[in-house]
């Protein structure tokens, strides 16, 4: 398990050597007055990830596949089990809360692998993109291609 090691406690600061091999100088008043967190205190420990969707997209195909694909992560807990939900809607579609369990000292490897299930499990999918802009075909074409072009135009706007 990665944990801080703690270098030196002085009167007026503590030195703690981080993972990454920093030494991180944290004046004791800070420490005293200030929230600490620990993240090694617990056996388990929630990954919080999203996972942007496309408009069109089976929202329940999606969070299927995310959570068949949860179960197989290693070191991805049963219980509590791991949970796929809509969050949220943005110009792009839905941003999919996804949200499994590990074991503290595995939490960058159920972080990444994560990752990759949402590219990869998307991907053979066959699902869109986010953002890619589609050009509706209806009997007022140029009407929703005008609507696409402008909330592409406010998305990328908004981003600026």
């Amino acid at each position: 398990m990665t944990r801080l090691l703690h270098e030196e406690l002085g009167l007026f600061g503590t030195s703690i050597l981080t993972p990454q091999n920093v030494t991180t100088i944290v004046g004791n008043a800070r420490i005293l007055s200030d929230n600490i967190e620990n993240y090694s205190q617990h056996p388990t420990r929630r990954v919080d990830l999203t996972a942007q969707v496309a408009h069109g997209v089976d929202l329940s195909r999606a969070r299927l596949l995310l959570l068949e694909g949860l179960v197989a992560i290693p070191n991805v807990v049963r219980e509590p089990a791991p949970t796929v939900e809509i969050l949220e809607f943005n110009l792009a579609g839905a941003v999919l809360a996804v949200r499994p369990v590990c074991r503290s000292e595995a939490y960058w490897q159920v972080y990444f692998d994560t990752n990759r299930l949402i590219a990869e499990s998307f991907s053979q999918a066959g699902f869109p993109p986010p953002g890619e802009l589609r050009i509706l075909r209806s009997d007022a074409g140029a009407v929703a291609t005008d609507a696409l072009r402008s909330r592409a135009a406010a998305a990328t706007s908004a981003a600026d």
